[in-house]
C-alpha cells in the first residue's frame, strides 16, 4: 500500500532521527493511509446518492424502525450531537427522503420516518454498499479475517490512555 504524503514525508525524518522502532510508525501510517482510502472510496460511492456518511447512517437506522425514530434516539443512535442530527434530517427531507410526523402518543414531539423514495434508495444503497465493502474483504479466507480481527483489536488496547 502506498502511504499518503504528508506519511512519507514523516517517515523520512524518524529515519534520518533514528526513532526507535520505525517499521512500528510504517504500519501505523499504512494504517492510516488505508483508512483514509477507505474514507475515500465510501464517499464516493455516497455521493451520486446526495448522500454523506453521516446521512448514510440515518438511512440504515431509520430503515430498520418500521415506526419510526424521534431525533434524539436518532442522534444517540448516530453517535452525533442534536444540532448535527438537525442538519443531516433537514438534508434528507429537502432530498425527499425522511418526513417529519408527529408523534402519535405526544403531539409536540417528532418522530421520523423514510419516504417511499427514502426506502428506495435505502435498499439500492445498501445493497452496493454491502456488495463493496464484501469486495475489500473478500480475498481474505476466514482464519485470515480472524486474525486480523485479533491484530487490530490488539493495537486498539493501546489506545484510549491505554498506551505506556
Amino acid at each position: 500500500m502506498e502511504l499518503e504524503q504528508k506519511y512519507l514525508a514523516l517517515m523520512q525524518e524518524a529515519q534520518r532521527r533514528r526513532m526507535p522502532d520505525v517499521e512500528g510508525i510504517r504500519l501505523c501510517f499504512q494504517t492510516l493511509s488505508l483508512a483514509a482510502a477507505i474514507d475515500r472510496d465510501c464517499a464516493a460511492l455516497l455521493a451520486p446518492h446526495g448522500l454523506s456518511e453521516g446521512r448514510f447512517v440515518l438511512l440504515f437506522l431509520l430503515d430498520a424502525a418500521a415506526d419510526g425514530l424521534a431525533p434524539n434516539i436518532l442522534a444517540e443512535l448516530a453517535g452525533v450531537t442534536r444540532a448535527t442530527i438537525t442538519g443531516l434530517l433537514d438534508g434528507l427531507e429537502r432530498e425527499g427522503l425522511i418526513e417529519r410526523h408527529a408523534h402519535a402518543s405526544d403531539r409536540r414531539a417528532l418522530c421520523i420516518r423514510l419516504t417511499h423514495k427514502g426506502k428506495r434508495v435505502a435498499k439500492n444503497v445498501f445493497e452496493q454498499h454491502g456488495r463493496w465493502i464484501a469486495s475489500l474483504f473478500g480475498d481474505l479466507s476466514a482464519p485470515e479475517r480472524n486474525q486480523l480481527a485479533t491484530l487490530l483489536d490488539k493495537v486498539a488496547g493501546k489506545l484510549g490512555g491505554n498506551a505506556p
